[in-house]
């Protein structure tokens, strides 16, 4: 698979071992950066990430910074992007699942590599369920759809 990964300098570190790691399990992994600890802004990573995706150039991302919560709100500002941001493998399991979320989003700060790895595993490893989903999922992605209350 074709993976994206980008992060600010809150979790370049992390962000190195999983693209090692990943590329270790086969996948074919753009490093979007940062590479290093001097402080950068967040949405221009995320943005970037978005842009990839978004332009199928990969067909899935992975977001980082310290909690994980500013950057997966920059990639969701891409209407082509759906990043959920995960702590453990049930999440990233049903972000998939029930969202087709096409960016994992994690937090350096309170994310060892080991559950990144299990989340990461259940996010690549999970289909979209669609029927029921693909509806909301389509809501997502087209906010002026009319709306059932």
């Amino acid at each position: 698979m074709r993976i994206a990964i980008a992060s600010d300098h809150a979790a370049y570190e992390l962000k190195a071992l999983l693209a090692e790691w990943l590329r270790g399990e086969g996948h074919e992994v753009a490093d979007l950066g940062t590479n290093g600890p001097e402080s950068v802004d967040y949405p221009d990573y995320g943005y970037a990430l978005a842009d990839a995706v978004a332009s199928g150039g990969a067909e899935r991302g992975v977001a980082l910074c310290g909690s994980g919560i500013g950057i997966s709100i920059s990639v969701n500002r891409n209407p082509a992007c759906r990043c959920a941001l995960v702590s453990e493998p049930l999440s990233a399991r049903l972000a998939r699942e029930h969202n087709d979320a096409n960016v994992i989003a994690m937090g350096a700060r309170l994310t060892g590599i080991d559950m990144a790895k299990a989340c990461l595993t259940a996010f690549l490893s999970t289909d979209f369920a669609g029927d029921r989903h693909a509806r909301r999922v389509d809501k997502l992605s087209n906010p002026q759809l009319e709306t059932s209350r």
